[in-house]
């Protein structure tokens, strides 16, 4: 701007006074111009002088404090002031068999929250979440769950654990209590679920989730495609091991994510994953045909493989308005030990008797949800499992046979599902769902009702994909 003004200054002069306009006018004007340009020069180095001494006098601030420029927290990443945020859900349910005496005919129980809600209204799990980078190293976070159960609340420690930020070469640390990263579904919480309740696959395989207190350690590739390998190692205390009182890890995991786009309206991502543990006496209580109660365990080694893959599209990129998502998972469970039984108060067997056991057991699921207009979603979800047959004496002749464990009978789970939501902020969201469920035993479908509700409040960070 100064240059412009000076130059139309001088048009004015020489125009205004062309034919009047001598030598020494012309050299006055000239000499004017190189006057003001001194002076302008002169205020811009003195401004960047000032410039340059202020930056010295904020790094040597720093360099006091005991840290560089480049890791001091920004405004407003305070570690004073961690993000914080609850989840409210809440369910009101119908359905045409009691939910107490739920059971996964053909699997052992895993001791989860694996039954349909409770009847009429209740509240589902509210989440309390904070989270916070310690410094440019490490980042904590913690979650507690509040259900209630029976008319009593209990608050239990879903997560709390610490990662780390600076690990070289895409490697990250995690150690504490966490979602293990198998599968798809198993890392996201119930609010990001997109129907209310888990799989039938997750339910009988990891009891709704599988939660390891241990270690997790991960590496993203530097490819053009997304690719994630992990492996943990936990105490394995939870289904399907059992609580042990040794060194050591008693659960080991491994996985793997592939995953990218094609053109611009479709992304995928596919995963194998792997979990090997070893369960002492996990026990479990039965119902003979007497109607007594028998007590039976396993000890032995379970395995179990999972595959899981997603594909979602939404137009250009845009999920605002429209998109469309489809998953599916699949489980395969060995476990190879000896199982026990217990029946000193029954009608059946007087006294113990264990055996050698096998056994072999699948599920999986499929589900496709539409976004067909803005807020508005519905979907559909087919859940099948397979358990297998119980396998007893499989070197000598065999003291127990599958008689003496109704509850592990042979059977096929299905179930239906269907929801529809509606969400008129990324911060709330209404739901109703219909399912017919034939998981409990043949002749014994149940016909179930939801309406759920779902707000956030507080800072809430991005779900994965």
């Amino acid at each position: 701007m100064p240059q412009r003004s000076i130059a139309l200054a001088a048009v004015l002069a020489l125009t205004g006074g062309a034919r009047a306009a001598t030598d020494a006018d012309l050299a006055a004007i000239r000499a004017q111009i190189d006057d003001m340009k001194k002076t302008y020069e002169q205020r811009i180095a003195a401004l960047e002088k000032k410039l340059a001494q202020a930056e010295a006098q904020v790094e040597q601030v720093g360099n006091r404090a005991g840290e560089s420029p480049a890791v001091r927290p920004a405004a407003g990443q305070s570690a004073f002031n961690p993000e914080i945020s609850v989840i409210l859900d809440g369910k009101y349910a119908a359905t045409s068999r009691s939910p107490e005496t739920y059971r996964l005919r053909g699997f052992v129980p895993s001791g989860g929250e694996i039954g349909p809600p409770g009847r009429s209204f209740s509240l589902g799990e509210t989440e309390l979440a904070i989270s916070a980078n310690v410094d440019h190293l490490f980042r904590g976070n913690v979650r507690f769950s509040v259900a209630d159960e029976g008319g009593e609340s209990h608050i239990e420690t879903e997560e709390a654990s610490v990662e780390t930020l600076a690990l070289p070469a895409g490697l990250k640390l995690k150690g504490g209590r966490f979602l293990s990263g198998i599968g798809y579904l198993n890392q996201q919480h119930p609010h990001g679920w997109d129907f209310v309740d888990a799989p039938l696959a997750y339910k009988a395989f990891w009891g709704s989730r599988l939660s390891q207190d241990g270690l997790q350690l991960k590496w993203v590739a530097p490819t053009a495609l997304f690719f994630e390998v992990g492996g943990e190692l936990a105490r394995g205390g939870g289904f399907p091991g059992s609580e042990r009182d040794r060194n050591g890890a008693g659960l080991g995991a491994l996985f793997a994510h592939l995953g990218g786009d094609v053109g611009e309206s479709h992304a995928w991502q596919a995963g194998v994953s792997y979990v090997r543990t070893h369960a002492r006496e996990r026990s479990w209580d039965d119902i003979d045909s007497s109607g007594l109660a028998t007590a039976n365990s396993f000890t032995g080694r379970s395995v179990t493989w999972g595959a899981d893959f997603v594909w979602k599209w939404s137009p250009y990129g845009n999920s605002t308005r429209q998109n469309f998502k489809f998953q599916a998972e699949f489980f395969q469970r060995r476990e190879d030990g000896s199982l026990s039984y217990d029946d000193s108060a029954g009608s059946n067997r007087v006294g113990e008797a264990s055996d050698r056991f096998r056994s072999r057991q699948t599920g999986w699921y499929a589900q496709g949800v539409w976004q067909f207009m803005p807020l508005w979603r519905v979907g559909y979800r087919y859940d099948a499992l397979d358990s297998g047959t119980l396998r007893l004496g499989l070197v000598d002749a065999g003291t127990l046979s599958a008689a003496d464990f109704p509850s592990l009978a042979q059977y096929r789970p299905r179930r239906d599902s269907l929801m529809v939501d509606w969400s008129p902020s990324e911060f709330s969201r209404l739901r109703l769902q219909f399912a017919r469920d034939d998981s409990r035993g043949p002749g014994e479908t149940d016909k179930q009702f939801f309406l759920q509700y779902i707000m956030s409040l507080g800072a809430h960070g991005a779900h994965a994909f």
